[in-house]
């Protein structure tokens, strides 16, 4: 079953696009907003860094491959979330 993260050897996505020079860690403040909320839930225990990699993995395939690193992200967080109850 191909996933839209596998995305190994395949054709046809475009050329990459390298910054000039040091990159920032993140483009928005939003993003770091959510690499906190990530790294406070793996430590609090709500989650494991197993499952958030695979709620990444579950997302829609389109939504997927439009969507940023950390908007992925975002999303694997409110997955996990309504699926443990911490969101309703």
């Amino acid at each position: 079953m191909e996933r839209p993260h596998d995305l190994g050897g395949s054709q046809g996505f475009g050329q990459i696009e390298i910054e000039p020079g040091p990159e920032a860690p993140f483009h928005h403040e939003w993003e770091a907003r959510v690499f906190a909320l990530n790294r406070f839930f793996l430590k609090r225990g709500t989650y494991t860094l197993d499952e958030f990699r695979y709620a990444a993995e579950r997302m829609d395939p389109e939504q997927y491959r439009g969507a940023s690193y950390y908007e992925r992200w975002l999303n694997a967080i409110e997955t996990l979330l309504a699926e443990k109850g911490v969101l309703e």
